[in-house]
């Protein structure tokens, strides 16, 4: 897909992926929606970025924000489910409202956000989906299981939408990140960000460069991992 002139929509745009890809988008001449509850001015200083309050937990919110989308371009060509969190520990000590919090943001709000454009990307023939997974949505990891649980949903959600939409033209596209640098880790004291962890700004790289291949090309599924996560080991003495 040529970017130049075409419509995207993000959401959780404040820091990291979401803020990287925006940037990038805008650089290739693309009109950016940015969904979110934080705005971010380095981004509100560009002509063709526009932002929209958007709580993705509430369908509500989403149709509202889709609204103020469609009334001034309209189509969408782009859009990309990269908000999302977690919270850690064990199972039997999860917090009832923080679980609710991590399906109703990582799974309720690309359900809401889909289908918002399915409908008019299905009547253009051209769209492209990205739903932001994890390595956490491929493997389950100790005192990780509402966070894990969350992000498998998106794979199962994303493989089967993929199947029900690629005879329209639209392709959907699952991103699994490993451990990135970012302020994700917020609610995780144990874990610091670090420079071996992978950047946002190259996930945002890769994703953008899955966009612009040829129609008939589709990245079904995107798994990147940092190559030494704690750093290369040092020869021996």
């Amino acid at each position: 897909m040529e970017l130049t002139n075409k419509t995207a929509v993000v959401t959780g745009i404040s820091k990291g992926i979401g803020f990287e890809l925006c940037k990038l988008l805008l650089s290739k001449g693309a009109q950016v929606f940015g969904l979110g509850r934080t705005q971010n001015e380095e981004l509100n200083a560009h002509p063709s970025f526009h932002f929209v309050t958007c709580d993705v937990q509430s369908s509500d919110s989403v149709r509202s924000a889709f609204e103020k989308v469609y009334a001034i371009s309209s189509e969408v060509h782009v859009l990309v489910n990269n908000a999302g969190l977690g919270y850690f520990g064990n199972l039997e000590d999860m917090d009832e409202a923080l679980w609710h919090q991590m399906f109703d943001t990582n799974v309720n709000g690309i359900f809401y956000c889909c289908k918002q454009v399915l409908a008019q990307m299905k009547n253009t023939g051209i769209g492209h989906i990205f739903n932001i997974s994890s390595i956490a949505g491929l493997e389950g990891m100790a005192q990780v299981s509402g966070y894990c649980a969350s992000k498998w949903a998106v794979k199962g959600l994303s493989e089967s939408l993929f199947k029900e939409v690629r005879e329209y033209g639209i392709k959907v596209t699952c991103v699994y990140p490993g451990s990135t640098k970012t302020d994700f880790f917020r609610n995780s004291p144990g874990i610091q960000p670090h420079d071996y962890m992978l950047m946002p700004q190259d996930i945002a790289l890769m994703m953008v460069q899955a966009m612009e291949m040829p129609s008939n090309f589709h990245s079904v599924n995107l798994e990147i991992r940092p190559l030494q996560p704690k750093g290369p080991k040092k020869p021996n003495a």
